[in-house]
C-alpha cells in the first residue's frame, strides 16, 4: 500500500500542479468558460490511464512460467526506461514549467479554444498517468504474492490516498503558483525516482536470470533474508520502491550500481550544467 501511495502521490502532484498553473493562466486571461474544457482533458486523461493500468496489470497476471519472467522482465526495463527518460525531462523543464503551460494556455486560448484545452490538459495529465499506471503495474508484479486479492486491494487503496493527498497538496498551492519554484521539488524527486527505477532494472534483470536471458555468473552474492527478509513487510516496502533482493545474483549488483551510477552522475551533471547556463545571462 505504502509504495502505492508514494508513488501516486508524486505523479499526482505533478499533474495537480500543471492543473492548477493551467487554471491560474485562464483565470489571469478572464478565460472562465474555457475551465469546464480543462477539467474535461484531466478527467479524461484519468479513465484512460486508469483503463491502461487495468491492461497491463491483467496483462501480467495472464501470463505464466517463461512467459511471464519475459512479460516482467522487459515491464521492468520499458517503466525504468520511460521514468529514467522523464527525470529528465522534467528536471529541465522545471525551471520553466510555468510560464510554459501559461503561453500554451495563452495560445490555445486565442486559437480554437476549447477543442487546444482540453488536449492541452488531456496530454499533461495522461502523461503522468500512464507513467504512473506503468510504474503501479511493475510494483505490482514485484510485490506480487499468493495473496492477489488483498494485494490489489491495498494497491488501490494505496492509489486513492495518494491521489487523494495530491489533489489537496495541489488545491492548497493552488493560490501560490506565482511564487512557486518547482525546481526543488522536481530535483529531489528526480534522485528519489532514479533509485526506484535502479530497482526495476535490477528486477529486470533477476527475470531474466530465471530464465537464463541473463547469466548470474553468481547465483547468491549474499543472503541477508535473516536481517530483511523479502518477504516480510519492510522487505516489501524495500523490494516494492528499490528492488530490494535480499539474496541477489552477480549480475543484478552489477546492473543496479551502473545504472544509478550512470544516471546520478549525468542527471547532477545536467542539473548544474542548467546552472551555469542560466547565471550566463546575468554575467
Amino acid at each position: 500500500m505504502l509504495p502505492s501511495y508514494l508513488l501516486s502521490l508524486r505523479e499526482g502532484l505533478e499533474a495537480a500542479l500543471i492543473i492548477g498553473i493551467a487554471l491560474g493562466a485562464l483565470q489571469k486571461i478572464r478565460r472562465s468558460d474555457l475551465v469546464p474544457a480543462l477539467w474535461f482533458g484531466a478527467l479524461s486523461a484519468t479513465i484512460v490511464s486508469f483503463l491502461c493500468g487495468i491492461l497491463f496489470t491483467l496483462l501480467g497476471l495472464n501470463l505464466e512460467g517463461a512467459t511471464e519472467k519475459i512479460y516482467e522482465g522487459f515491464a521492468m526495463f520499458i517503466a525504468a526506461g520511460i521514468l529514467t527518460w522523464m527525470v529528465f525531462w522534467m528536471g529541465k523543464q522545471a525551471r520553466n514549467l510555468k510560464s510554459e503551460l501559461e503561453d500554451g494556455v495563452n495560445k490555445a486560448a486565442a486559437s480554437s479554444g476549447k477543442a487546444s484545452i482540453f488536449w492541452l490538459a488531456f496530454i499533461a495529465v495522461a502523461r503522468e498517468g500512464i507513467e504512473l499506471a506503468l510504474f503501479l503495474t511493475a510494483a505490482f508484479l514485484i510485490g506480487n504474492n499468493e495473496n492477489v486479492s488483498e494485494n490489489t486491494i491495498q494497491s488501490l487503496a494505496g492509489v486513492v490516498l495518494g491521489l487523494g493527498t495530491a489533489i489537496l497538496f495541489g488545491w492548497s498551492l493552488l493560490s501560490a503558483t506565482a511564487r512557486l519554484n518547482l525546481k526543488p521539488f522536481f530535483q529531489v524527486t528526480g534522485y528519489l525516482l532514479i533509485l526506484f527505477a535502479a530497482g526495476l532494472v535490477a528486477h529486470g534483470i533477476h527475470e531474466f536470470n530465471e530464465i537464463g536471458w541473463i547469466p548470474s555468473i553468481v547465483e547468491h552474492i549474499w543472503d541477508i533474508n535473516s536481517w530483511i527478509n523479502e518477504d516480510a513487510v519492510t522487505g516489501q516496502l524495500l523490494k516494492t520502491l528499490f528492488g530490494y533482493n535480499g539474496n541477489p545474483s552477480l549480475t543484478e549488483i552489477v546492473g543496479y550500481i551502473i545504472y544509478i551510477t550512470t544516471v546520478t552522475r549525468l542527471f547532477s551533471y545536467a542539473a548544474v550544467q542548467r546552472e551555469i547556463t542560466a547565471a550566463q545571462p546575468q554575467a
